[in-house]
């Protein structure tokens, strides 16, 4: 198989993975939806007949579960459209603006929660047909299982921002249920009304906390923060085990939402032809793509030992 050849297999593999890729990141979020609206269905009919701020507080979530995950479906969507002539860079960070839009509703439940728990303080009431709640949290718990375990897989195979918030949101929700129903028995077997509005508050604040983490992520995709040192090591290590690559500099990365660019200075023989420095760099964007999934390489290339103004220098001073 000549140059050419392998080339156009490269690409047509590229582009087979990540068509994979779009129609997983699409189911997940189609499941997302659907769950959340079978939660709410339950749970409504769980609160009427109990009145547990717990299971309220359960009810709200998956409200804003709901809405967190239409945002995210509509935001993986818009992501997923190719680069055109106005995003030349492609429409990744939509995800990004997913999970924030996703920790704003997070926040916003979680205030709302803590009213109501305060409420309940400061005026108890009894809970009522306590193993109606307790049936509804443990279907909560399956049908949150499984839809954590596929989208687990989901990131690992897309490394999507907005896919792994909802994830981790999901993953929050998983342990509010089992208070949920931590919060219930306590209350039937002590008679005790202020545990239920206590655990209330508790998951207002698991909640609040969880918002901040997905904020902090988007925020880093949308401020283009670098990727962690040992991705930024391994890209390093990679690029230097080609042959003739004399070391490289201004490396610079970013995690787009669907991937992730790799842009840097490969530093060459200055005796090399045109046609062997690009074979060179070539191999150095294969190698990189081959091991960061969904990753665009742009490579400068030029003369080793040329002193010029580099990024590197006007970081470190």
């Amino acid at each position: 198989m000549d140059r050419g050849e392998r080339a156009l297999s490269d690409s047509a593999q590229s582009a087979q993975n990540a068509a994979s890729a779009d129609r997983l990141r699409r189911y997940a979020t189609y499941a997302s939806v659907s769950v959340a609206s079978t939660l709410i269905a339950a749970k409504l009919a769980a609160y009427l007949l109990t009145e547990s701020v717990s299971i309220l507080s359960s009810l709200i979530d998956s409200c804003t579960d709901l809405m967190a995950s239409v945002v995210t479906l509509l935001g993986v969507r818009h992501a997923l459209r190719p680069a055109d002539a106005n995003h030349r860079f492609g429409h990744g960070k939509a995800e990004a603006l997913a999970a924030l839009a996703q920790a704003a509703f997070i926040g916003g439940s979680a205030v709302l929660l803590s009213v109501e728990a305060v409420r309940r303080l400061i005026r108890p009431e009894p809970i009522t047909e306590g193993t109606m709640g307790i049936a509804v949290m443990l279907l909560s718990i399956v049908l949150t299982a499984g839809l954590i375990t596929f989208q687990r897989r989901v990131q690992a195979a897309t490394n999507s921002v907005a896919i792994g918030a909802d994830r981790l949101h999901y993953s929050g929700d998983l342990l509010m249920n089992g208070a949920v129903i931590v919060a219930i028995l306590l209350t039937e077997a002590t008679g005790l009304t202020v545990v239920d509005p206590l655990f209330g508050i508790g998951i207002a604040l698991f909640l609040l906390n969880g918002a901040r983490g997905v904020a902090r992520d988007a925020l880093d995709v949308l401020m283009d923060r670098e990727l962690a040192e040992e991705e930024r090591g391994r890209i390093v290590e990679l690029a230097r085990a080609e042959p003739g690559v004399r070391g490289l500099h201004d490396l610079r990365t970013r995690n787009a939402g669907t991937g992730c660019f790799i842009e840097l200075h490969l530093e060459l023989d200055g005796d090399l032809s045109l046609t062997a420095a690009h074979e060179i760099a070539d191999r150095v964007e294969r190698r990189l793509q081959e091991a960061f999934a969904n990753t665009e390489v742009i490579v400068h290339q030029e003369p080793a030992g040329l002193a010029d103004e580099r990024l590197d220098h006007r970081i470190v001073g």
